[in-house]
């Protein structure tokens, strides 16, 4: 019975943090509701802040809402399979639910306003951390790249940024608690107002060393979607060949400017060039007509047996092949198969991953006549370390080729253009998008969109862009705010645990009786 009541006080906070979940996943693309996060996260709040809430009460708040959260954020993972997308949210919601289980007790702790905005970020390190290098996809910074709390990003970085949101998202719930005081209520509206007016008069420069490069990037389309695409490959390298021959028509006729560097996105080619005479071919035979430098997406064979690799490689017109970038965070599940011989024999969908990809070992640092390229490929995008060491290495300008025929029309390009941005800003570079179905297109340095093209359509846009050397705080912080505001996370988490039950006062021992001499 006992057990039973307990539980009755407990599924409406559950029913709380689903429906905080939901929401949350609405502040994100497609949706784009990044204000809903401030009714979400003081919702999830409140649905874990109770004096007689044990940890596994919190676990099992924190899974409702992670859970929620993420199969609202990443319904487009269904394209491969639904139960592929269940698993996922799954996964990425047991971090929330560990989020809960140690936020029932930080929320005893009289320093609680700090703590869990740290926790959060915490958590948000190990969801992009583990396993399998993590899932980064999401971060609450990534929902804000159109308002102007995102600049904020240039000083404080992702984590830094996801930091400021929890704190926002406290500063609610600290306003509309009832057990908060009129003093406490009218510092969190102060302090909510100074971070919102703060981060309206940031003002971000576009401006550049002086230098201008003029960059033409290529989306050729693919002939199907979905999973269709699959198997065309000498389609859509032949698209992408036809696209970069009419930019050359258009430049002879004066209606384009001639570009410095052509880009082609991730996957251009998914039949090695090296290997394969008609491939080899159809790029020089790009090359040679704009008579400049193309970066060319190119899956080569190896360098194991039944190994690839996912790829940037520049051709030039005059020596043709030169340096190659191998991406680095190749997409587990999609691009290779984790214990791959155990799952393979159960799994059969998995045998459509085809070869291993193996990762690259170095940054995609590619100068290319006088300019120094970051090439990022795809989904690694999310990886702060992978945008670290390029930045770190010398990129003037980023490049991002990405392939993403199989989510076309899902949410998921949507989003990613959305993570794309943010770099932009928090690193201070123009970023130069190719991809082989959409979206496509040039972000400024300060998160401002220049183009954008529709998916599944063929687009090429030239673009005159800023060299830019410089390096923003937040690439000069590097990954210490995430460091330390984990630190506080977890010193939070120790503070609460060895603070969470008062000492029980001991009762003083019994008196002992008094014997009375009976007179005899």
């Amino acid at each position: 019975m006992d057990r039973l009541k307990a539980l009755g006080r407990l599924l409406p906070r559950v029913v709380v943090a689903v429906a905080a979940g939901i929401a949350l996943g609405y502040a994100f693309e497609p949706h784009t509701y990044p204000w809903l996060a401030f009714i979400a996260l003081p919702l999830f709040f409140a649905a874990l802040n109770g004096t007689t809430l044990s940890s596994k009460a919190g676990f099992l708040i924190g899974a409702g809402f992670g859970i929620a959260y993420y199969a609202t954020l990443v319904p487009w993972l269904s394209v491969i399979g639904g139960d592929a997308a269940i698993a996922l949210a799954i996964l990425e919601g047991l971090f929330y639910a560990v989020f809960g289980a140690f936020a029932v007790r930080v929320f005893r702790h009289k320093l609680w306003a700090l703590w869990i905005p740290c926790l959060w970020v915490a958590t948000e390190f190990a969801t992009a951390s583990v396993p399998f290098g993590g899932f980064p996809w999401g971060r609450l910074a990534w929902a804000f790249s159109d308002s102007p709390l995102g600049r904020l990003a240039a000083y404080v970085g992702i984590p830094g940024l996801s930091f400021v949101i929890a704190v926002l998202g406290v500063l609610v719930y600290v306003v509309f608690r009832q057990a908060s005081r009129f003093r406490m209520r009218v510092l969190a509206v102060v302090a909510g107002v100074a971070i919102f007016g703060g981060s309206a008069l940031i003002n971000l420069s576009t401006d550049g060393n002086g230098k201008t490069v003029t960059a033409a990037m290529v989306q050729g389309n693919v002939p199907g979607k979905g999973l269709e695409f699959l198997g065309r490959a000498r389609t859509v390298t032949k698209n992408h060949l036809t696209a970069t021959l009419d930019l050359e028509k258009r430049v002879q006729a004066g209606t384009e400017a001639k570009p410095d560097v052509v880009i082609w996105p991730e996957n251009s080619t998914d039949i090695d060039p090296f290997k394969d005479d008609e491939t080899r071919a159809d790029i020089e035979q790009a090359v040679k007509a704009v008579g400049v430098p193309i970066l060319v997406g190119a899956v080569l064979e190896g360098p194991g047996p039944n190994e690839r690799q996912t790829t940037g490689v520049v051709w030039d017109p005059q020596t043709g092949p030169g340096q190659v970038y191998a991406k680095r965070h190749p997409v587990p599940f999609g691009e290779y198969i984790p214990f791959r011989e155990q799952l393979l024999p159960y799994i059969k969908r998995l045998e459509m991953v085809g070869r291993q990809t193996a990762p690259g070992k170095v940054p995609g640092i590619v100068p290319i006549r006088g300019v120094t390229y970051g090439d990022v490929i795809c989904f690694e995008l999310a990886y702060d370390n992978v945008i670290a060491d390029v930045l770190n290495g010398g990129a003037q300008i980023l490049v991002v080729q990405t392939n993403n025929a199989t989510y076309g029309g899902t949410g998921q390009p949507e989003q990613q253009f959305a993570i794309t941005r943010m770099r932009a800003i928090e690193t201070g570079r123009t970023v130069l998008i190719a991809s082989t179905s959409g979206i496509s297109g040039v972000i400024q340095p300060n998160g401002k969109v220049e183009h954008k093209s529709g998916q599944f359509v063929a687009d090429v846009y030239v673009a005159k862009v800023p060299v830019r050397d410089g390096k923003t705080l937040a690439i000069r912080l590097g990954a210490w705010p995430q460091w330390i505001l984990t630190g506080l996370g977890l010193l939070g988490i120790v503070l609460a645990l060895a603070t969470r039950r008062p000492a029980r006062p001991q009762e003083p021992p019994a008196a002992k009786p008094v014997r009375q001499k009976v007179p005899v």
